[in-house]
């Protein structure tokens, strides 16, 4: 039977809206932090575009888990047009096809699109043409090109676990969850290619979205500093610095001396501090007498009530990660398996939430989506108060209207790292909703000669003929089984992540509230910028 138009528009179309949408974002949040006296054309659009492209990938997530669950009816049997398991399948494997598209479109980003844009953006200076730039840019791309092809021929070839016998044990445990474990090698490559990526991820993820998720209410409900206060201790501190720099010069440089070398250090350094109070002391004007400013005050109870709402959001999916991670110690398959959780024995209450919100058509979509975007502006605010750094080496600041080109291309391509292991830890956190929706199935049991049937929610021990997986999930877990060294590493950084949410937030409460023109003026910023952007 032919699947009705209408289920497909009742998933598909609101992704569109939310494509449009995501474009949207990308392009204002680009812009926004893009340099305003440093930047490219080239640049800003290959950022907007791996940024939309990074977001896809989670809004694809609630179209998944809305088609499989709308399969089946309250009474927990298919509907008419999904009773044929063919148009399942079918339905099944646009979306994951979907899949393997947004993810090869996201390899070719890390590996061409991305650094042959950051190479060609550095090889500019004002004796430089366009063709000089691009062999510069493809020279540097050819290893990641390498890269690239030894990861291919890593996940392609590397011996991994084979199916086991349909008689063990193991078998009859994830035997529906299995069913389709024999895969070709060029999607084992692409599995591997994205596990290692989602690896990655999950590090930063431990990084900056824990950090973020503790950072982002705190400051919305904490606000930012009074610009008139901020301005009147900056010209204390400069009259403070004032004096003691004339009792320099008058103890050192009288009488004509030139002074030794650490008096005139130390009145250089205070005439650098004194310059930078004085930039400092402009921005903080300027935002006295900003109406923006002034109008955005109207809004501020709306932000303590957003931050409140957020805070209680971190703490519910801090809780629900504490407990699936519980229950996977105790009850999970163990390591060899990725930690895969067939039965949720402990309660989740956003999984709860989401199921049960389901029979109320969008609105589990909305609140799924909600959740996701919550990680990604977490993330957003992590990589912006942290920085972007290489090991102990800061690189870029990621600064409203400051950020500069390079920047914004390893921001996106960070941002695209952790957009793969949010995908990863929406898993985590709702491992029932995330793999069968609301499915339920009808379970019979036969006791002598009475048969009794009972609705029950769908599980990895059940059959793929009561039930249907998301294709995410099926991604997830095959792969865990396959190579379970990734579903191991996985389950360690969630509690990584739980770790530093929680250090994260003492920090935060510790710092207090932000500065009114925090971001706005650092000790390495340019004068001219400053001239610049006062006056745009």
């Amino acid at each position: 039977m032919a699947i009705p138009s209408s289920v497909l528009a009742a998933g598909w179309i609101p992704f569109v809206v939310v494509l449009v949408l995501t474009l949207l974002f990308s392009a204002i949040y680009i812009r926004y932090y893009m340099s305003k006296y440093d930047s490219e054309l080239s640049t800003t659009l290959t950022a907007i575009i791996a940024l939309s492209i990074t977001l896809l990938t989670s809004d694809l997530v609630p179209v998944d888990i809305f088609l499989v669950s709308f399969m089946k009816n309250s009474n927990g049997t298919f509907k008419d047009w999904a009773s044929d398991n063919s148009t399942r399948s079918s339905l099944e494997d646009t979306v994951l096809y979907a899949y393997y598209s947004l993810y090869g479109i996201i390899c070719f980003c890390f590996f061409i699109l991305l650094p042959f844009m950051y190479f060609f953006y550095e090889e500019k200076d004002e004796n430089s043409t366009c063709k000089s730039r691009c062999c510069s840019g493809l020279k540097y791309l050819i290893v990641f090109i390498i890269i690239a092809v030894a990861l291919l021929l890593i996940g392609a070839f590397v011996p991994t676990k084979s199916a086991p016998n349909s008689n063990s044990t193991d078998w009859q445990k994830v035997e529906a969850l299995f069913e389709g474990l024999g895969s070709n090698g060029g999607q084992d490559a692409i599995s591997f290619v994205i596990s290692v990526f989602s690896l990655l991820g999950m590090l930063g993820l431990v990084t900056y979205t824990a950090y973020g998720m503790s950072a982002l209410p705190m400051e919305l409900m904490t606000g930012k500093g009074s610009a008139k206060r901020e301005r009147m201790t900056v010209q204390h501190r400069r009259e403070a610095n004032r004096s003691r720099r004339e009792a320099i010069h008058d103890k050192y440089f009288g009488e004509g001396s030139r002074g030794s070398t650490r008096a005139r250090q130390r009145e250089a350094g205070l005439e650098e501090e004194d310059r930078l109070m004085a930039r400092q002391e402009r921005h903080l004007q300027e935002q006295e007498r900003s109406w923006c400013q002034k109008c955005l005050m109207l809004l501020r109870p709306f932000e303590i009530v957003l931050g409140v709402v957020c805070f209680l959001l971190g703490l519910l999916i801090f809780i629900s990660l504490l407990l699936t991670n519980i229950d996977k110690a105790m009850h999970s398959l163990g390591y060899k398996f990725g930690f895969a959780l067939p039965t949720r024995h402990l309660p989740n209450p956003v999984d709860i939430v989401l199921v049960f919100t389901q029979k109320v058509f969008p609105l589990d979509y909305i609140l799924m989506t909600g959740i996701i975007v919550y990680f990604v502006l977490c993330s957003m605010t992590g990589v912006r108060r942290i920085g972007i750094w290489f090991l102990w080496i800061r690189m870029y600041k990621v600064r409203p209207r400051r950020t500069v080109p390079q920047g914004l291309l390893m921001f996106c391509m960070i941002l695209m790292f952790l957009v793969l292991a949010i995908n990863v830890i929406v898993y985590e956190l709702t491992p029932q909703y995330s793999s069968f929706g609301s499915q339920h199935y009808l379970k019979t049991v036969t006791r002598g000669n009475m048969t009794t049937q009972s609705l029950e929610p769908c599980t990895t021990e059940v059959s793929s003929d009561e039930c249907t997986i998301t294709r995410m999930a099926l991604l997830l877990t095959r792969f865990f089984y396959k190579m379970w060294f990734f579903g191991a590493a996985y389950y360690c950084c969630t509690w990584a992540f739980l770790a530093i949410f929680l250090i994260g937030f003492i920090v935060t409460v510790v710092r207090g509230r932000r500065s009114a023109i925090q971001g706005e003026v650092d000790k390495d910023d340019f004068e001219e910028s400053d001239e610049e952007l006062l006056h745009a």
